[in-house]
């Protein structure tokens, strides 16, 4: 089991209050992201759960039980760090093993389960080699076996992959994706990349200023955004939001329209505005195009769409597509 219930969960730093309020339920074997930008409070959320930071009010349910006074040994919860936190004098075996020997468990036990982590995560060739010795894919991995060998109810990740190359975050993405699958554990992930929350989470959880506002699965919240905030968050490239006389024929004081739901003619369209920026990416070409009384328009088209700096385009957005907010950024 590895179901985590927050109540009335707040956190302060003097006056400062970092989390004013948060209710949040996650299921046993669920993987949820907390995404939001820097200084959201995903990471100090992440902590309270740990019980590396003491909540300021509320409780903290661990498989029903009350935990918020538990010390972070006694939750049954591994987390793994942004920094790989490795022992340079240590083997690989000897880093994964280490929770363990502290424990106190059989060294005949350890090995056991030493082995069977690094066979999960492809190390069982490395396992004599020093942290040194191995790229940085590779220490990360060393990370999560050390926590795997705990056998917790629930792991929580604080921005694991931040310290890795563009290749490596997507070849640890996948992994920590599969993993997730094979262990059927309970997973708490932090992250900024919207990207990341997309395709790894069942469920996401946007933060902004210490507040949840939305939670939902990653198709939930990019086809039903709850407010200006997710609208404008959680996509990539993000939605495009208008106000004023462009919107004002769809009924909203704002509307968004993402950019793949736009379409684009040299000929004739609804907006007309020139080319500021065209992003050729092979599959795709993203045009930033700017437009008269709308300002700036991000649209995606096929990758042999030909348009440069300074064309003239024309652009369409899909009626059924377009999203309206209220004057309060409220999804109508």
């Amino acid at each position: 089991m590895g179901s985590i219930t927050l109540q009335n969960v707040s956190k302060s730093f003097g006056e400062a209050a970092v989390i004013p309020s948060i209710d949040l339920q996650i299921n046993d074997g669920e993987f949820v992201v907390f995404v939001g930008p820097s200084g959201c409070g995903k990471s100090t959320l992440l902590r309270l759960i740990a019980g590396l930071e003491d909540v300021s009010g509320g409780r903290i349910l661990i498989d029903g039980v009350d935990a918020t006074a538990r010390q972070p040994s006694q939750r049954g919860l591994a987390m793994v760090f942004q920094s790989y936190a490795l022992y340079p004098h240590m083997s690989v075996r000897s880093n994964i093993g280490f929770p363990l020997k502290m424990a106190g468990m059989d060294k005949a036990e350890i090995d056991r389960k030493v082995a069977d982590a690094a066979r999960i995560l492809n190390l069982t060739d490395y396992l004599d080699r020093k942290p040194r010795q191995l790229s940085g894919g590779q220490r990360q991995r060393v990370a999560i076996g050390r926590a795997i060998v705990r056998s917790p109810e629930c792991f929580l990740f604080d921005e694991p992959l931040s310290n890795l190359d563009a290749a490596l975050r997507v070849n640890m993405r996948l992994e920590i994706s599969q993993l997730h699958q094979q262990l059927n554990a309970t997973s708490i992930y932090v992250t900024h990349d919207q990207v990341e929350a997309m395709t790894m989470a069942d469920k996401i959880v946007v933060l902004n200023k210490g507040r949840i506002e939305q939670v939902g699965s990653p198709l939930e919240l990019y086809h039903n955004p709850a407010n200006l905030f997710v609208a404008g968050f959680i996509g990539s490239p993000k939605m495009n939001l208008i106000s004023g006389a462009a919107a004002t024929p769809h009924g909203a004081p704002t509307i968004g329209i993402r950019p793949e739901h736009v379409t684009l003619s040299t000929e004739s369209g609804t907006w007309k505005g020139k080319v500021t920026v065209a992003e050729h990416l092979g599959s795709d070409t993203f045009l930033h195009i700017s437009v008269d009384g709308i300002g700036q328009v991000t649209a995606r088209a096929g990758g042999e769409f030909a348009a440069r700096h300074g064309d003239t385009v024309f652009v369409t957005p899909d009626t059924d597509r377009i999203h309206r907010f209220d004057d309060k950024g409220l999804a109508i």
